[in-house]
């Protein structure tokens, strides 16, 4: 085979976890497809591990709306190319990859994606740690080097810190020198987060996060507060930030908070409020190799990848459910 040239011109059969309307997670519907030969620029994979993410759960709902249904789901595997379209050079069949972000696609056994989205896995990451973690290690990059640059010294809010995302966060914050505070629901979650970089926890459910923060800082405030839930959550995480620090938010899984008022930002308290988006963040495709530079980075400087659990592909109904319930810990993977 030479370089650049196509390597199969074969289709290829597929079994996928689709969406055919918007709605929950009975809509998931599973179906086989022929899977043509990747495209000019394109490679094939076949996936050995699928990440499980919360946008999923928008795509399905149709809050993140897609561009055309029927739509498969997905933006997280890892896996091994097994066929290249004319025109990539970089890759090979054979080869050890993953990727992260859109096109969505990734329910399935085995797709063709664009070969710019794909990064080239190293021997000593393995795909499920890959899979697992590759969009929130980008994600983690993105918070604290981009939209809040973290500092030895800070400290750092981190709500739903025992989730897939949140042990992320927590232990790339806690490795840039931060102190990291977090909410969680349980006894048993605040043990696994301070497992993974957490110094304090706070249990949401038992204790008002905005009173514990005023004490846990002497009535300072946090420099940065990281929040996914959104709702009123984020209203009150306003609370917990000083003069002149940041909120992110990242997500909603309680709710659109609505329009929020900016006399609730200053001036009296004079924070920022940002909404940083991780798809608007890899559609740059140097800042796209950057964070996933980054993530294999700190997997070897000791970042942990925490499973919470493995389902078949075929159960992609019942691991949206898990995440939407808060039932796991870490991440789920899905296996083709």
């Amino acid at each position: 085979m030479t370089s650049g040239s196509a390597s199969d011109t074969s289709s290829l059969h597929a079994v996928q976890i689709a969406i055919e309307q918007y709605g929950d997670a009975s809509t998931l519907r599973l179906r086989e497809a022929t899977l043509p030969a990747p495209a000019a620029g394109e490679v094939r994979i076949r996936h050995t591990a699928l990440g499980v993410n919360f946008v999923d759960i928008y795509h399905r709902t149709g809050l993140y709306r897609l561009p055309e249904l029927p739509a498969v789901l997905g933006v997280e595997a890892a896996g091994v190319i097994d066929a290249i379209g004319a025109g990539v050079e970089s890759l090979h069949p054979g080869q050890r990859v993953a990727y992260a972000g859109p096109p969505v696609g990734s329910y399935a056994s085995v797709r063709n994606i664009p070969a710019d989205r794909v990064l080239p896995l190293p021997d000593d990451i393995g795909d499920d740690t890959a899979a697992s973690l590759l969009l929130r290690g980008i994600t983690a990059h993105m918070l604290c080097s981009y939209v809040y640059p973290v500092k030895a010294g800070d400290t750092v809010l981190i709500h739903a810190a025992a989730g897939g995302l949140g042990l992320v966060v927590a232990q790339w914050a806690k490795a840039l020198g931060a102190r990291v505070i977090g909410t969680v629901g349980s006894v048993a979650k605040a043990e696994l987060a301070k497992e993974h970089g957490l110094d304090e926890a706070i249990l949401y459910r038992e204790q008002d996060f905005v009173t514990e923060i005023q004490a846990l800082t002497h009535g300072r405030g946090v420099d940065y507060a990281i929040d996914g839930i959104g709702g009123k959550t984020l209203i009150e995480t306003l609370g917990t930030v000083r003069p002149f620090g940041m909120v992110a938010s990242i997500g909603q899984v309680s709710g659109d908070p609505g329009p929020i008022d900016l006399s609730l930002l200053g001036p009296a308290r004079s924070i920022a409020l940002s909404r940083p988006s991780i798809f608007r963040f890899v559609a740059d495709p140097a800042r796209y190799r950057e964070g996933g530079l980054a993530t294999f980075q700190r997997l070897r400087s000791g970042l942990k990848a925490k499973i919470g659990a493995v389902l078949p592909l075929t159960q992609a109904a019942e691991a949206q459910r898990r995440l939407e319930t808060g039932e796991t810990s870490g991440s789920i993977l899905l296996r083709p």
